[in-house]
């Protein structure tokens, strides 16, 4: 019981260390606003830059990333330090090897959830991108990089954020899925894909009128946001 309750805690953790509003602190500290009230009304960077500016965006988008990669470095070690306690019993068949492989995908998908719905903003947030982008770097970097590239490459023809985040997010699905990786990991990748897609939901109605914003073009409370 006591191995299962602080496996709890641990995912509290790494939801909690998502639902830091680094975006929304970005606005409080540097210009006393909620960042909710502007632009795509996200925390992401994104709408960080459009309300912000550029190097605002570029903090907030760096230590988004770093809490994706943070939670999957501490799971890694907080279950492997809770299975060297010896106040700890874990199930005689549960052994350290198969169990961190579906702790990780358990803290990734509670970092992007933090993200995006974090409690201390009533449950709103960003779209996960960049935090997702952290979580596959520090999970599998191969995949990581491969959808970095994806995403710079559409964003560098369609300068269109939105559009590059969802392409690098369905990059990531076919990059995890064709390498060899653990099936938690592969589950994570995709369920942590269709989950940042899914956030992009208004992005996608704007796309397909021809009303989504592009990078540093301005936009009336409507933008892309990570």
């Amino acid at each position: 019981m006591i191995f299962w309750i602080a496996g709890l805690v641990g995912l509290m953790a790494a939801y909690l260390l998502g639902a830091t509003p680094v975006g929304y602190l970005a606005g409080k500290l540097l210009r006393g606003i909620d960042i909710r009230q502007h632009g795509s009304r996200s925390t992401g960077a994104t709408n960080v830059l459009r309300t912000l500016g550029k190097w605002p965006a570029l903090a907030v988008l760096l230590l988004d990333v770093l809490k994706g990669v943070a939670a999957i470095v501490f799971a890694r070690w907080f279950y492997s330090w809770l299975y060297s306690r010896p106040s700890v019993t874990p199930p005689a068949a549960l052994d350290l090897q198969a169990l961190l492989p579906w702790a990780v995908c358990l803290a990734g998908l509670a970092v992007l959830l933090g993200h995006s719905r974090s409690i201390w903003l009533n449950f709103t947030g960003g779209k996960s991108a960049a935090t997702g982008l952290g979580v596959l770097l520090a999970m599998s970097w191969p995949v990581g990089l491969g959808a970095a590239a994806a995403f710079g490459v559409v964003l560098a023809i369609s300068r269109i954020v939105s559009l590059a985040s969802m392409l690098a997010a369905l990059g990531a699905i076919a990059l995890v899925c064709s390498l060899e990786q653990p099936l938690p990991y592969r589950l994570l990748v995709i369920a942590g894909s269709l989950y940042v897609i899914m956030r992009h939901r208004a992005n996608i109605q704007r796309l397909r009128s021809g009303t989504e914003p592009r990078l540093g073009q301005a936009s009336q409370s409507q933008c892309s946001a990570n």
